[in-house]
């Protein structure tokens, strides 16, 4: 299923863009690859994203990659594409010796490493796998013998896989799955392939854009954080204040095996870490009761870390779900199977992202996997205590009521935190925590997980952590300092990011006083820290005032450790 704008439509923004660019791409491929920067550079301008791309000439990804003055470095791209075509794959392997046939994806893939390590750190790397293509050679044999094409192209797909696990710059463009959702007859045209040397047809270009467009604000720090869940006729059959428990359909029979399914995938998405919530006009009780009592609800209440189901309008109750969860409008996704709902939602709160669904509920699914919405750049065990992390701020904030003053509330928490250098274990939630951060973020810097590791070895910088725990539970790592070394006994905050989660709880305190605790100890003289304004991070741009320094420009700012006076806060540092 093909949506969205065609290519005559993204080549005509492409042409009529005025965005300046906020980030540079480099694509480079050895087929033509001039109709899929097109492409990429307007479904860029239609998400509203100003992009630069460097369309590099045919069949020149050696050259570039190896030579360090390469038009390709004088670009300084933030990324670079690699789109290596099957059919020149499949001439390489034709071309090797029978006896060789055997490691033909082996020898592929160590070449294509090889760029991977020469491009090395100073790009992130967009790397595109080979869509399949079976010669019909040795029949559904080729399945088992590894001297057939089809077999060794599998097995490079898969290494594929497993080399980007230990490149951490490293991120597939699946289009070899995108080939089997579309059907190969609509991904590629034999005919345009001889003449043009074009592996993907026209039409299908849009969709290999939106693909790495989805990579690449990712990458940018856009990323959709929770689900908001109407509940009858969407996480299942009927309507619960009418057919009552016995009457709504979800389980293995009939249709409501379509609602299992759905349900099981939202799980799988909670244990992922996006969380989930609950958006319903019901009254709450009847509304819980499934969640309680249904003996197939896949779904549990323990699931949601918001559930709202009241009579009020669902654009005002989206709103209260936002403001508890404290993230951005724009990182929802609302889903709904009532046409009315979807339109109040999209007309009155226009950032959230509101799915079409399908009437039929068989079709949810398929729908909402060929969307592509919930992409992600790193994943890491904390990301499934998520949900658990935010409903026990629920727990906190009944707490404080009991409390007549807020220092004695934070006080009665018991906070605990550590502060420590950068570490293996925590690469990847440190690199996940600067993608995801956008309000509390002084630079909004993002770093993949190979450079959040070229950091951690660099003797030039200070690189911390900060984890917090209290009576209620452990939120985990909450916060990232960078601190660069310079000259003249001078130390620059580089980057300061910090969960939503743990704001006005005397954590900003906490990692100040340890900047400048740390100053001190090693002999800098001076601080200097700077606000980067974005169009999210406005909560933090008089930060740094309120934090006891001194502003020397617009956006930058001056204290003096040795001078400093250090914060109150009830946090204990373990």
């Amino acid at each position: 299923m093909m949506t969205g704008p065609t290519f005559h439509q993204l080549k005509k923004m492409d042409r009529n863009s005025a965005l300046p660019p906020q980030f540079k791409l480099a694509v480079l491929g050895d087929c033509a690859t001039q109709l899929l920067s097109t492409a990429i550079r307007g479904y860029a301008s239609y998400i509203g994203l100003g992009m630069d791309v460097f369309d590099a000439d045919y069949n020149q990804i050696d050259a570039l990659v190896m030579d360090d003055h390469s038009e390709l470095y004088d670009f300084s791209p933030d990324a670079v594409l690699l789109q290596m075509c099957t059919q020149k794959l499949y001439e390489g392997f034709c071309g090797t010796a029978l006896q060789d046939r055997s490691s033909f994806a082996e020898s592929v893939f160590n070449r294509i490493r090889g760029v991977w390590r020469r491009i090395g750190s100073r790009a992130t790397i967009l790397q595109c796998n080979f869509p399949l293509l079976d010669d019909g050679v040795f029949g559904q044999f080729g399945n088992k013998t590894a001297d057939s094409f089809l077999f060794q192209q599998r097995k490079l797909n898969y290494l594929l896989m497993q080399g980007c696990q230990e490149a951490k710059n490293v991120y597939i463009i699946d289009l070899d799955s995108l080939q089997n959702q579309l059907g190969q007859g609509a991904f590629s045209d034999a005919k345009l392939y001889y003449i043009a040397k074009m592996p993907i047809c026209v039409d299908a270009l849009p969709v290999v854009a939106k693909r790495v467009l989805d990579v690449v604000q990712v990458l940018r720090g856009t990323i959709k954080k929770c689900v908001v869940l109407d509940l009858d006729n969407t996480l299942w059959g009927g309507t619960i204040g009418d057919d009552g428990l016995g009457g709504i359909q979800i389980g293995e029979l009939g249709t409501g095996h379509a609602f299992s399914d759905f349900q099981t995938w939202l799980k799988e998405l909670k244990n992922r870490g996006i969380l989930l919530a609950v958006c319903s006009k019901n009254n709450e009780s009847a509304a819980k009761e499934p969640f309680e009592k249904h003996p197939e609800m896949v779904l549990r209440l323990e699931d949601f870390s918001v559930f709202i189901a009241n009579w009020e309008d669902k654009a005002s109750n989206i709103r209260k779900i936002q403001q508890t969860l404290n993230i951005g409008m724009d990182s929802l996704v609302f889903l709904d199977d009532n046409p009315f709902e979807r339109n109040l939602v999209r007309s009155m709160i226009p950032e959230v992202t509101v799915p079409e669904l399908p009437e039929d509920a068989a079709l949810y699914l398929p729908y909402l996997r060929q969307l592509g919405l919930f992409e992600a750049a790193s994943y890491s065990a904390e990301d499934s205590l998520r949900t658990d992390q935010y409903r026990t701020q629920a727990e906190r904030s009944a707490f404080e009521a009991s409390f007549h003053s807020y220092e004695d509330y934070l006080a009665g928490l018991e906070m605990k935190a550590v502060a420590a250098p950068f570490d293996t274990f925590h690469y990847p939630r440190i690199s996940q925590l600067t993608q995801r951060s956008n309000q509390f973020n002084l630079r909004t810097v993002r770093y993949t997980e190979a450079e959040v590791e070229a950091l951690a070895r660099d003797d030039s910088h200070i690189c911390l952590y900060f984890t917090l725990q209290d009576r209620f539970g452990d939120h985990g790592l909450i916060s990232v300092v960078v601190l660069d070394k310079l000259p003249q006994e001078t130390l620059f905050i580089s980057e300061w990011l910090m969960s939503c989660r743990v704001l006005k709880r005397g954590m900003e305190e906490f990692v100040v006083n340890k900047i400048m605790q740390i100053a001190v100890e090693q002999g800098f003289r001076k601080v200097i820290g700077e606000y980067l304004p974005t169009s999210k991070n406005a909560m933090v741009k008089d930060l740094y005032e309120k934090m006891g320094f001194t502003r020397r420009t617009e956006n930058r700012f001056e204290a003096d450790p040795a001078h400093f006076q250090y914060h109150k806060n009830y946090i204990t540092e373990e």
